[in-house]
């Protein structure tokens, strides 16, 4: 058999290439009570694949001081009402308190049952991660989970803001890479070949 047929035969008999997918859902905070102030923004990056949810946020300008944060989860109607805390008991992990401005980066395990509260993994979760990773990121798809930051002055919310999708990567699985120097290999050989 020769090379490009034995090449040919190889990339038809390679697996299929899937694509992970990684969706970004963002939000504006705005004041969420009489009297509070302050602003900043979300994002939220989640990955199909590796079952995370990155967390970057920032704010400014809040009245009070930040004493916890969290992502409620899920209202009757998108981009409104109020709902219960979905994700981390008591509060996000590693986030600052005592700020009136400040950033916050983490990544969560969505495979991880304490990451979710107890009243979600057990009520839209099902009971297992799988459903609560499922029902909180259809959530976000729905505009019907928020993220809030919680001050001194505003135990029960200062500012908040709804999530929502704002675009999708595909990335390559591993297969693509192969498949690519696969076909590089090919060239290359086919280039000695022709030189010599």
């Amino acid at each position: 058999m020769r090379l490009p047929h034995i090449l040919a035969a190889l990339v038809m008999t390679a697996a299929p290439v899937a694509q992970a997918g990684v969706m970004l859902f963002g939000t504006d905070f705005a004041p969420e009570a009489a009297g509070a102030t302050g602003s900043g923004s979300a994002l939220l990056t989640w990955d199909d694949v590796a079952h995370t949810l990155a967390i970057e946020a920032d704010w400014a300008g809040l009245s009070g001081t930040t004493t916890v944060a969290h992502i409620h989860c899920c209202t009757a109607v998108a981009g409104t009402g109020t709902a219960s805390v979905a994700v981390t008991p008591n509060t996000l992990p590693g986030f600052p308190v005592g700020t009136s401005s400040g950033s916050y980066d983490v990544l969560l395990d969505l495979t991880d049952a304490a990451t979710y509260t107890a009243g979600f993994f057990t009520g839209p979760g099902g009971g297992t991660a799988a459903g609560a990773e499922a029902a909180l990121i259809q959530s976000f798809f729905d505009s019907t989970s928020y993220f809030n930051i919680h001050t001194n002055l505003f135990p029960v919310g200062e500012i908040r803001g709804f999530l929502t999708m704002q675009s999708v990567t595909e990335l390559p699985e591993p297969n693509t890479y192969a498949l690519l120097l696969l076909g590089l290999g090919a060239v290359a050989i086919a280039r000695v070949r022709r030189n010599s």
